[in-house]
């Protein structure tokens, strides 16, 4: 039997009280907190793409932007796409590519020597990779001979030739080896090939300074002292490094160059690198029985 609630005197009390239901939570922060993990990860990849275009005035921004060396890759990647176009407004660039061809950062420089090589009819151009041959940066001299090339001029010969051979990486500073990649561990530029203790106690990343692989038998090993400067490795060069210069060879190279041509065949084995050896080779020959050497 169910009893109505009643008043004070004794008569039905129409006022039913009810329990009130707990709130849902909002899930309006929850869509927020999942909106920013895909949004930001998307607007930082797409801020930092190279792919994304550019306006005029943009490149002229991002090719001045010192402190932000990938808004210059960035700017200079663009402009390249505009020269290989033949789009006569790239021409407005040429003096901040040229400047950047001197900036402090090698990527930077090397990014420069790269895009100055599509139009091999600028003479600023020509003289500038000519000073960049000489970098200290071994990437930065690599992209500056093999864009050379498009020029007609073999000044960039000596660095061709090296990109055949073993890479010497020594160390810009002295100390104890703590930690350093085994022999015939592939690596590439700016991986860390060794870690090394100074007599500060500083543990210093002694990073590749090109792609390759490490020579056996090693130079050095955890434990070895070391002095500045020293060579701890050799670093055999990868297949496609042997492959640009083979190719470059095919138009600069000489006589003298076949040896080399056929013992880095021989070491680096491959059907990519064979063709292009014997391409390469008969292009010299032939130029050469031309030329009457």
């Amino acid at each position: 039997m169910t009893n109505n609630p009643s008043n004070s005197n004794g008569q039905a009390d129409d006022s039913i009280v009810v329990a009130s239901r707990p709130k849902r939570p909002s899930n309006v922060w929850l869509i927020i907190v999942a909106a920013l993990f895909i949004v930001v990860p998307f607007l930082t990849w797409y801020l930092t793409w190279f792919g994304r275009g550019l306006s005029d005035q943009e490149l002229a921004t991002y090719l001045s932007d010192q402190r932000n060396p990938r808004h210059m890759q960035h700017a200079l990647l663009q402009v390249e796409a505009k020269i290989e176009k033949g789009e006569p407004n790239a021409r407005q660039f040429y003096p901040q590519i040229i400047a950047a061809a001197k900036n402090s950062v090698p990527e930077v420089r090397k990014t420069a020597a790269w895009v100055m090589g599509q139009d091999n009819k600028s003479e600023e151009f020509h003289t500038a990779l000519l000073q960049l041959i000489k970098d200290e940066d071994p990437l930065v001299r690599r992209n500056a001979a093999l864009q050379l090339v498009r020029f007609g001029d073999a000044n960039g010969r000596p660095e061709l030739r090296a990109m055949l051979q073993p890479f010497e990486a020594r160390t810009p500073v002295g100390g104890t080896i703590m930690g350093m990649l085994p022999a015939n561990s592939a690596i590439r530029a700016g991986a860390m090939l060794a870690r090394i203790r100074d007599a500060s106690n500083n543990l210093y990343e002694f990073r590749s300074p090109v792609d390759g692989r490490i020579a056996d038998p090693p130079l050095a090993k955890q434990g070895d002292q070391l002095t500045i400067n020293q060579t701890v490795a050799r670093l055999l060069p990868d297949q496609a490094t042997v492959v640009d210069a083979l190719r470059a060879l095919a138009y600069v190279g000489t006589k003298e160059d076949l040896p080399l041509i056929e013992d880095a065949t021989r070491q680096n084995p491959g059907a990519e690198i064979t063709n292009q050896a014997t391409q390469t080779t008969k292009a010299i020959r032939a130029r050469s029985e031309a030329s009457g050497q």
